[in-house]
Formats: C-alpha cells, sequence, structure tokens
C-alpha cells in the first residue's frame, strides 16, 4: 500500500530540508576557511526545471533566493508562488534573448547573465516603475565575465568588461552590482580558485575605476567552497539541493 500523501509530502519536506541544511554547512565551512562571516554568501537555489512544489517545499525550510535559467519557465513558477511567497527573491541566471527581455525585466529582482549592452539597454527600457499597484526596485544585475574565454560560453570577455560596465551603470532602472562567471569545470579547489581569483581581481578592477559593485555570483554545486574561498557573495546551487535534472523547454 502506498503511503498517504501527508506522509509522502513530510518526508519531501524533511528531505528538503536536510540537503538545504548540509548546503549552508558548507558554505558555513568554506566561509571559516576564508576567514569570512558565512552571513556574507547569500545562497541562491537553481530550481530550474524543478516544479513549484519543489520550491515551495524550500522556502518553506527558510530559503528566499531562487535562480531561473528559462524565461517562460520561471515566470510560470513566479506566478504560481507569488500568492503564496509573495517575499521570494527570483534571479534570472541564463543566457538572455532580446524577445524575451521584457518578461524578465517585468517579472524577476536579479539579472545575472547581461553580457552585451543592448540586453541592458532593454531591461533598462522595458524594467516597469510599478506592477500590479506596487513600485518596483530597480532591476539588480551583474555581468556574466566569459572568465575561461571559451567560446561555447556566454559572457563578455573580461577585456571589455570595464566598458561594458560602465554604459551598464549609466543606464536607468537598473543597478549594476557586479559580476558573473561560470568557469571551465576543473578537478581539484587549487584549480577551480583560479578563475574565481581572476574574477575577484576584475572586480577590484573595476571598483577602482569607480563602479560601486559588491556581488560575485560564483560558484555552484561542484566548486562552492573554491569561490567562498575567493570571496563569493552569491553562490549558485542546484543539484545539491534538488537532485538530478531533467531536461526542460525553454
Amino acid at each position: 500500500m502506498n503511503p498517504p500523501s501527508d506522509d509522502l509530502a513530510a518526508a519531501a519536506a524533511a528531505a528538503a530540508a536536510e540537503r538545504l541544511r548540509q548546503v549552508r554547512l558548507r558554505i558555513e565551512q568554506a566561509a571559516r576557511a576564508a576567514g569570512r562571516d558565512a552571513s556574507q554568501v547569500r545562497l541562491l537555489a537553481v530550481s530550474k526545471t524543478f516544479g513549484a512544489h519543489a520550491v515551495s517545499a524550500m522556502a518553506a525550510c527558510g530559503q528566499s533566493d531562487f535562480g531561473e535559467n528559462y524565461v517562460q519557465e520561471g515566470v510560470a513558477k513566479i506566478d504560481a508562488l507569488r500568492p503564496s511567497w509573495p517575499s521570494l527573491c527570483w534571479h534570472f541566471i541564463g543566457p538572455l534573448q532580446s524577445n524575451k527581455s521584457r518578461e524578465v525585466a517585468r517579472h524577476f529582482d536579479w539579472v545575472h547573465s547581461v553580457d552585451r549592452l543592448s540586453v541592458a539597454q532593454r531591461l533598462s527600457a522595458q524594467r516597469p516603475v510599478e506592477c500590479d499597484g506596487e513600485l518596483l526596485p530597480p532591476l539588480q544585475v551583474c555581468l556574466q565575465v566569459n572568465i575561461s574565454g571559451e567560446s561555447s560560453k556566454s559572457g563578455v570577455p573580461a577585456s571589455q568588461a570595464q566598458q561594458l560596465a560602465h554604459e551598464v551603470a549609466r543606464l536607468p532602472g537598473l543597478r549594476l552590482r557586479g559580476l558573473m562567471c561560470i568557469p571551465a569545470p576543473v578537478q581539484g579547489v587549487a584549480a577551480q580558485r583560479e578563475p574565481f581569483a581572476r574574477l575577484r581581481e576584475l572586480q577590484q578592477h573595476l571598483v577602482a575605476s569607480g563602479l560601486a559593485l559588491d556581488t560575485l555570483s560564483m560558484g555552484m554545486s561542484a566548486d562552492l567552497e573554491a569561490a567562498v574561498l575567493e570571496g563569493a557573495t552569491i553562490v549558485r546551487v542546484g543539484s545539491a539541493l534538488f537532485g538530478a535534472r531533467a531536461q526542460a523547454r525553454r
């Protein structure tokens, strides 16, 4: 006989709470090793391909930041969950096509994947002053930097980041917060730290050029320790929180 649905829900909630506890423990241990306060590191739960019920279970455990890669999937989830969880913070972290920027500008709180001026300009122009009768703050954005120089990866080349950053920082309706990267996967903490260190150094260079940046969005399930050691302020964790992924439709 199958267990009652209440028992299944309780088991799922307990599993979500334990996965969240384990990831937070990893962040705390890495922050301690770096001489940092773990409160300086924001955990972003990457919920792409997982349904609203999985997000709701994680939110019930105290998780408030969620990241989505696909516009249609993300917007549907935001609309479904907003009545029950109005204070969740939604981050768009995937490649952004110009024809989908309006929905992102309207529904999301953060965009981590700005890599060209045309996309930033569309987000700026399309960010509503208010939505559903509520005033909206500026859209928080990060520049995605192709820190490993991979031809298959999105992101502005590091050599062009300063010019783009100053152009984006001048746009109304946006607040440039910092940099994001998805480096090539490597084994070992020492090797993982190298591209994160380069992104940190690039951010420091941009701050010295007059930009007020406070965010480094870097590190995922497999390399979050290396990212925290190099100064990550947001780590984007998916599989360690939600498990293996299915393919999603964009």
